[in-house]
């Protein structure tokens, strides 16, 4: 199959998100689509899977001229759209997932389930998948889920797939998992759209690339004849800087200490400290138990002993209100699940946290939130509309940024950043690095976790490395390179 889109034009308002963008794109080809967050990049997607109309401009399928006005008449002409929200229901079932919408009917009317049931397993076993297919969706991590999409668009056939940030929660092996059956879908002529921040990605799987900048087509060309560096200067339109951001270290008292911290099966027997002004690394493989201890110290979950210092003193935290009351704040990963709230627009997401803070006898003070957000949008480079749009008008770094924005107006004293550059474009990566940089400088300890070990480099002063729910090792200095979290990471020794 080939696609031509041409000339698409696309506001919202008075917001121009594309301006004449053309591109192909032939079967058993995979592309690049890049840009920065806010490039246009997803509502050129959801023009060419129904999610939205385009304002002017033609889409040809096989020289043939076609309008999606719904997602089902683009998927009826074989085109599956993997988002970057996915799109399972948690309450059901995987198979019943795998066939929402198109179930299989036995000839009395009812549900098919063992055969539904039958080719979910036959899928699963030709992408060497091993899940259960009875498993409920709520049950899995969100590697899994990606997994599930991607398993679900193959069911449908597609000769197209577009794959939104398929790999953002993926660890290592999973990914190659993917680019797997990316390249087995290739041998195959399906066509593959293939949005990634992730540049080294891009030039694993990738023959071809086409970068949108501000709504326009920038540069397009072939993977084979650019560099990571070169695709980021595309991107934001200069160099991009990828040495580690050293800085003059001012460490200051202890704020948090942790003792033999253990979690039912999760992890046990965690020791550490981290100290004011101090950027500490947390990183390992999907399933460390690195989330879940941070999420203790948070107040979300009860641990099962162990003690924990804040300031020299022992506490017991029962909640995260009373986390928050001690100065802690925690970004979650998994940002359209556990960070910002649909339903509320960018400033009641990004204030949410500071109500009790600025409020007179129970009534919120509006202009004080104002001010204090103006100054968070100003200082992360938050793109947006109104303060009163909601939270899903904006991108996916943006409402990342302004979820930092919500825990930062809070002056934690202890900040804990759990994957905070999660589908986040190299722009805005180092806009988030600076303002970390910036926090241990205003004398805030700040806790990084990341699967990223060139993040965990770039930015910590050191990194423990979790293995199955123990601390494997601690690196610094010259020590912490990918070589030494990797081997640490599956369980290995350092080799000094």
């Amino acid at each position: 199959m080939l696609i031509e889109m041409k000339n698409i034009r696309k506001s919202f308002g008075s917001n121009n998100v594309l301006k004449d963008v053309s591109f192909t794109l032939s079967g058993g080809e995979i592309c690049a689509l890049l840009g920065e967050n806010g490039a246009g990049k997803s509502t050129l997607m959801n023009i060419l899977g129904g999610v939205h109309q385009m304002d002017d401009g033609t889409i040809a399928l096989d020289g043939n001229q076609v309008q999606f006005s719904t997602p089902a008449q683009s998927q009826e002409a074989g085109i599956a759209f993997i988002h970057q929200e996915l799109n399972l229901i948690n309450d059901l079932p995987i198979y019943e997932n795998m066939f929402l919408g198109r179930e299989l009917i036995t000839k009395r009317g009812s549900l098919d389930l063992e055969r539904m049931i039958r080719e979910t397993e036959d899928v699963f076993q030709q992408m060497n998948v091993n899940l259960n297919p009875k498993t409920m969706v709520h049950d899995l991590d969100a590697s899994y889920k990606q997994i599930v999409e991607i398993c679900r668009a193959m069911m449908m056939k597609a000769s197209i797939i577009i794959m939104d940030e398929p790999t953002t929660s993926l660890t290592d092996q999973e990914i190659e998992r993917v680019f797997t059956m990316m390249r087995t879908l290739k041998d195959n002529n399906v066509g593959i759209i293939f949005i990634s921040h992730k540049l080294n990605e891009v030039l694993q799987v990738c023959e071809k690339f086409i970068v949108l900048r501000d709504g326009q087509l920038v540069e397009e060309g072939m993977v084979s004849e650019v560099t990571t560096d070169d695709l980021a200067r595309f991107m934001v339109g200069y160099d991009v800087r990828t040495e580690p951001l050293l800085r003059e270290k001012r460490v200051g008292s202890e704020v948090l200490r942790v003792e033999g911290l253990t979690y039912k099966h999760t992890f046990r027997n965690i020791d550490f400290s981290i100290r004011e002004g101090e950027i500490l690394g947390v990183t390992g493989l999907l399933g460390d138990g690195r989330s879940e201890l941070f999420q203790v110290i948070f107040g979300a979950e009860k641990m099962s002993s162990g003690k924990i210092f804040l300031n020299g003193k022992e506490v017991i935290l029962k909640s995260t209100t009373q986390a928050i009351n001690h100065g802690i704040a925690y970004l979650p990963r998994n940002r359209k699940e556990n960070g910002i709230i649909k339903d509320m627009n960018i400033f009641e997401n990004a204030s949410i946290v500071t109500w009790p803070k600025f409020s007179k006898r129970g009534v919120i003070q509006t202009q004080q939130h104002e001010a204090n957000f103006e100054k968070q949008r100003q200082a992360l480079r938050i793109k947006m509309g109104k303060l009163t749009d909601s939270i899903n008008s904006l991108s996916g770094g943006n409402q990342q940024k302004v979820v930092l924005a919500k825990w930062l107006s809070a002056g934690p004293k202890l900040l804990i950043l759990d994957n905070p550059t999660q589908g986040v474009d190299v722009g805005a990566k180092e806009d988030i690095y600076d303002i970390i940089l910036q926090l241990a400088e205003e004398n805030i300890a700040v806790v990084v976790l990341s699967s990223e070990g060139q993040e965990i480099i770039r930015i910590c002063d050191r990194a423990l490395v979790m293995y199955h729910g123990v601390i494997q090792g601690e690196v610094a200095g010259e020590e912490m390179n990918l070589q030494n979290i990797m081997s640490l990471a599956t369980g290995g020794q350092l080799t000094r």
